[in-house]
């Protein structure tokens, strides 16, 4: 099925946290080498666009030539291009390979569910001790920018609303970003909070449940974290085959100001304007004129009418 040797590949965002991971990759790659043996490095040279996603695109051609441990030395975008790469037509390209996370960007959310360490080095060592876990992965149909039907693969979390303009908007701050990345992060919340109106949207899952809601945010979960450290599914199991579908009505710009400490302890989901709904199947349908748009792992590639399908134990992670 796949040409060539078995083999570790890595897949290397050399850009991910403001060009620290190109610049660590040396060492990195020293200490893998030294836990794992001989690693063949792919550098992704171009940023993803909604049609291409250049990592998914190296891990695809790592996986034929034989690939059985695929690391991502990356970010959370990064990672999520990676999950990509595993799959092609909906079916997995090698079920038998692993896996593997090095957080080398910034934020890091996808690592927090599985306690990963921050630091590379311990990352390899974990790595390296070969424990397993089949997890689940999302798979994604939506409207791209240019209006096309599109599918893509998500490990984390897919949301929508505010998420998604916050997206938009820290991907095309210019100023901000030189103040730095939690700076243009923050800013973009903020003012994109500011401006948002809630939005009427009609969520359906497989088992029946279903409801309009204007919608604030909501987060279609397999892992617990996004947004650098917000807790936004604290229930979220990346292994019981179900989503937790985190539904915050009528988020208002105050409501975001009044109620982050608890976003962070992952508490909103008690607030009176929030519900969550365990499902295998999401739809997702604007009823209103303007667009609903997806964030998924800090990347922003559409907008709404969307389904989210889980394909339970879909993937093995080393962890």
């Amino acid at each position: 099925m796949s040409g060539g040797m078995p083999h570790v590949a890595a897949i290397v965002n050399p850009r991910s946290g403001g060009g620290r991971t190109g610049r660590a990759w040396r060492v990195i790659s020293e200490t893998i080498e030294k836990e794992l043996g001989p690693v063949r490095a792919h550098f992704t040279a171009a940023p993803a666009t909604p049609h291409y996603l250049p990592a998914a695109e190296l891990t695809r051609e790592a996986l034929r030539a034989g690939a059985q441990l695929v690391i991502a030395v990356g970010g959370d975008g990064t990672i999520d291009e990676v999950v990509n790469g595993f799959f092609e037509n909906g079916m997995a390209i090698n079920p038998e390979a692993h896996l593997a996370v090095l957080n080398a960007g910034t934020g890091g959310d996808f690592r927090r569910t599985f306690d990963l360490p921050e630091d590379a080095a311990e990352g390899v060592t974990r790595i390296a001790a070969g424990t397993t876990r089949r997890i689940d992965i999302g798979k994604l149909t939506f409207i791209a920018e240019d209006g096309q039907e599109t599918t893509r693969y998500f490990n984390n979390i897919a949301s929508f609303g505010l998420s998604g303009e916050t997206v938009r908007a820290v991907n095309e701050a210019t100023w901000q970003k030189s103040l730095g990345g939690n700076f243009a992060f923050t800013w973009a919340t903020l003012m994109t909070a500011w401006r948002h109106k809630p939005r009427p949207v009609k969520i359906e899952t497989d088992d029946g449940f279903e409801t309009v809601a204007n919608i604030g945010l909501t987060a279609v979960a397999n892992g617990r974290y996004f947004g650098s450290g917000l807790k936004m599914a604290p229930d979220a199991e990346p292994d019981d085959g179900l989503f937790d579908v985190v539904i915050m009505r009528d988020m208002k710009f105050m409501d975001l100001l009044t109620g982050s400490g608890n976003l962070r302890e992952g508490t909103h989901v008690n607030g009176p304007k929030v519900q969550v709904v365990r499902a295998r199947t999401v739809t997702a349908t604007p009823l209103g004129p303007e667009p609903v748009l997806i964030d998924v792992d800090g990347e922003g590639p559409g907008r709404l009418p969307a389904r989210f399908e889980m394909m339970p134990g879909a993937l093995t992670l080393r962890c």
